[in-house]
């Protein structure tokens, strides 16, 4: 039997106002920044850099350390999940309510092109990993690389 990952992104972005309304419940300020934040990572159907984030952003909205930290801040509240892709650069993925977020991406080695994948790992295997090693609480995180179509030509 298949252990499903979740998959946020297959529905409707969420709404700002629920986005928002999140933020609210942890005491924490909605400032323009952290609005437009939002807003971008609710449109966008991959992880982005902080870089990226900063360059969708309209010029002067705000700083490069000023998305750092709400990255860091979303992070921690569990509204974003945070990527790595093995090229230095984090990058994060906005999360719905609820959703733990597991998914597992394809990424093209020339372009950077991301692709989600379906698929995961039947819960068998993680079992059977655990327990021939003493762990618990075994999970994983799994991303494969390869050229895209595009990059083939």
């Amino acid at each position: 039997m298949k252990k499903s990952c979740q998959h946020h992104h297959d529905s409707a972005p969420q709404e700002l106002s629920t986005l928002t309304s999140r933020l609210r419940r942890e005491s924490r300020k909605i400032t323009g920044p952290r609005a437009a934040i939002l807003e971008i990572l609710r449109h966008h159907p991959h992880p982005l850099t902080n870089r990226e984030i900063f360059d969708e952003l309209p010029k002067g909205e705000c700083d490069l350390a000023t998305i750092y930290r709400a990255m860091q801040m979303l992070e921690k509240l569990g509204m974003v999940k945070r990527f790595d892709f093995g090229d230095g650069a984090a990058r994060y993925e906005l999360m719905g309510e609820g959703d733990d977020g597991h998914h597992h991406h394809l990424i093209c080695t020339r372009c950077d092109t991301v692709v989600e994948i379906e698929e995961c790992f039947p819960a068998e295997i993680e079992q059977r990993i655990a327990a021939k090693n003493n762990f618990k609480a075994v999970t994983h995180r799994l991303e494969f690389f390869g050229i895209c179509p595009a990059c083939q030509k």
